[in-house]
C-alpha cells in the first residue's frame, strides 16, 4: 500500500483516484470546489479539507489539474503542497500546462528535495475510468521508476519522453494532433451527410482504413449523435491549444495546420460551446454551413 494524496478529482481525476483505491492504495483526496469535494466521496478516497492535509506524510502527491497557474498556487504558492511534502517523497503532475510552467515545478520540488515528474495524460474520461490512459512523462529515470507502478494502474501507454519538462511537450502535439483528427472528423460527417451517405456505416469503412483513429472510436457516437456531453471540454482544449501557440512562438515555428484549427477551437469557445466536449467542433462546422445543408436536423 502506497500513501499517496491526490489533488484535483475532476472529470479525469475522481476515476483516476477510483482505481488507484481498487489498487489497494491508501489515497487522501482534496477538491477545492463542491462538485470536486461530491466527484471526491465517491471515489472511496478519503475526503479531506486542504492541500495541507492531502500533502502532509505522503509517499507520493498526485495533482490534476486545469492550468499552469492553479499548478502553480497550488504546489508553490503560500503554505502550497511541495511545503508540506518531506524530502525524498515524489509528486507526479498529470495536468497539462506549459513546458516552462513544468520546469518551474521542477526547480522547486529539487529545493525541497522531492522527486518530481511532469506526466501529462491523454485518453479522455473514458480512458481514465478504463485505466488505460497514454501517459507521458518528463523527468529522470529513478523518479520515473518509482512511480511506474502507480503508472500502470492508471495507464496503458506509458512512456518517459525525456528530461524535465519534456511530458509537456509531448502532451501539446498530443492535443494539436488531436484538435486537428476531431475537426477532420467533423468535416467527414457534414460531406457524407451533404451527400445522403449513412454515417455509421462509412466510419466502420474509414475506421478500418489509414484514416482509422482513436478519435473515430471514442468520438463518433457523441459526432452522429450530436451529443456533447463534456469528455474534455473546449475551454480546456483551447487553453493546451494557446500552450501550443506560445510553445512554437518561442521557438520561431510556422504550424499554418495547427493554427488554423486552433481558430475553429477558439470560434467555438467564444460561440458558448466551452462547457461542450471538444468533439462540439462539428457544431461550430454545422453552424458554419446551416443545420439542413449539414444534415443536423435528423
Amino acid at each position: 500500500m502506497t500513501a499517496i494524496g491526490f489533488i484535483g478529482p475532476g472529470i479525469m481525476g475522481a476515476p483516476m483516484v477510483r482505481n488507484l483505491v481498487t489498487a489497494g492504495n491508501d489515497v487522501r483526496v482534496y477538491g477545492a470546489s463542491d462538485r470536486a469535494r461530491a466527484r471526491a466521496a465517491e471515489t472511496g478516497g478519503t475526503v479531506v479539507g486542504s492541500v495541507a492535509e492531502a500533502a502532509s506524510g505522503c509517499d507520493v502527491l498526485i495533482t490534476m489539474l486545469p492550468d499552469g497557474p492553479v499548478v502553480h498556487e497550488v504546489l508553490l504558492g503560500e503554505g502550497g503542497a511541495i511545503s508540506h511534502l518531506a524530502p525524498g517523497a515524489l509528486l507526479i503532475d498529470h495536468s497539462t500546462i506549459s513546458p516552462a510552467e513544468a520546469l518551474t515545478v521542477h526547480e522547486s520540488a529539487a529545493a525541497a528535495e522531492v522527486r518530481c515528474l511532469d506526466a501529462p495524460v491523454s485518453g479522455g474520461e473514458a480512458g481514465a475510468v478504463e485505466g488505460v490512459l497514454s501517459i507521458m512523462v518528463g523527468g529522470d529515470q529513478e523518479a520515473f521508476d518509482a512511480a511506474k507502478p502507480l503508472f500502470d494502474v492508471v495507464g496503458s501507454t506509458i512512456e518517459l519522453v525525456g528530461p524535465a519538462g519534456s511530458g509537456q511537450v509531448v502532451k501539446a502535439a498530443n492535443q494539436l494532433m488531436v484538435a486537428g483528427h476531431i475537426q477532420m472528423l467533423a468535416e467527414a460527417l457534414v460531406f457524407l451527410d451533404a451527400h445522403g451517405v449513412e454515417p455509421e456505416t462509412a466510419l466502420d469503412v474509414l475506421g478500418g482504413g489509414l484514416a482509422g483513429s482513436t478519435v473515430i472510436t471514442r468520438k463518433r457516437a457523441a459526432m452522429v449523435n450530436r451529443e456533447f456531453a463534456p469528455g474534455f471540454r473546449i475551454a480546456l482544449h483551447d487553453k493546451d491549444l494557446g500552450i501550443v501557440d506560445d510553445a512554437s512562438k518561442e521557438q520561431g515555428l510556422a504550424l499554418p495546420l495547427t493554427a488554423a484549427v486552433t481558430a475553429l477551437v477558439r470560434a467555438a469557445r467564444r460561440r458558448g460551446y466551452e462547457d461542450l466536449d471538444h468533439s462540439a467542433l462539428l457544431q461550430l462546422l454545422l453552424d458554419l454551413n446551416g443545420e439542413h445543408a449539414a444534415g443536423a436536423d435528423r
